[in-house]
């Protein structure tokens, strides 16, 4: 399957808007939404009489829906509500500490960017001393969950958040290299 093709089974409430945004001129139950798998932002209507929580998980796939009725669209980082922006990084953080395996994967298999830049030394905090350790430590046996990262390579503290700092600055928008979520390019007419 085609990465384009490939679409969010679940998502993560940011926001729920029970009368819409006060800029739309129709007045609808909104909410905005995090995907588990890509990090996809999205603007969706719950089905009617539903109430959301931020944090809440949600079935958002091609089969029945029991709570989204439909996704309106893909939305970025600026268009996000500030409630949405205050909940993101919790929510984030959620995210990869359920999904833990496959980001410890990631750890055990980046590789560089370019001849003088390493992918893992986009993450915060990660710099040449650091990436050496890693390095090193996943040539002698590979990480086996974040508490196994942070014990061997001792510089290497929170991992889920060092992560989850890197997807938010991604949905930010301004990064030249895209680890984790897949940019959200402007069209030019």
């Amino acid at each position: 399957m085609d990465s384009y093709d490939k679409r969010e089974e679940y998502a993560i409430v940011l926001d729920f808007l029970l009368s819409g945004k006060s800029s739309s001129s129709k007045s609808e139950p909104i909410t905005q939404l995090i995907g588990e798998d890509m990090f996809t932002l999205l603007e969706a209507v719950p089905k009617p009489n539903i109430s959301l929580k931020s944090g809440e998980r949600v079935y958002i796939g091609k089969n029945e829906r029991d709570k989204i009725e439909l996704i309106k669209r893909r939305i970025n980082y600026n268009e996000l509500t500030q409630t949405a922006k205050n909940e993101l990084m919790n929510s984030v953080i959620s995210i990869v500490k359920s999904h833990e395996q496959k980001f410890v994967e990631m750890f055990n298999t980046a590789g560089p960017l370019n001849i003088r830049e390493h992918s893992l030394t986009l993450l915060s905090g990660i710099g040449k001393k650091h990436l050496d350790d890693l390095l090193k430590q996943r040539s002698e046996k590979k990480f086996e969950s974040f508490k196994d990262l942070e014990e061997r390579a001792k510089l290497t503290q929170d991992p889920a958040r060092i992560i989850a700092e890197r997807i938010v600055r991604e949905l930010e928008g301004n990064e030249r290299f895209y680890l984790f979520v897949k940019p959200m390019f402007k069209r030019e007419y």
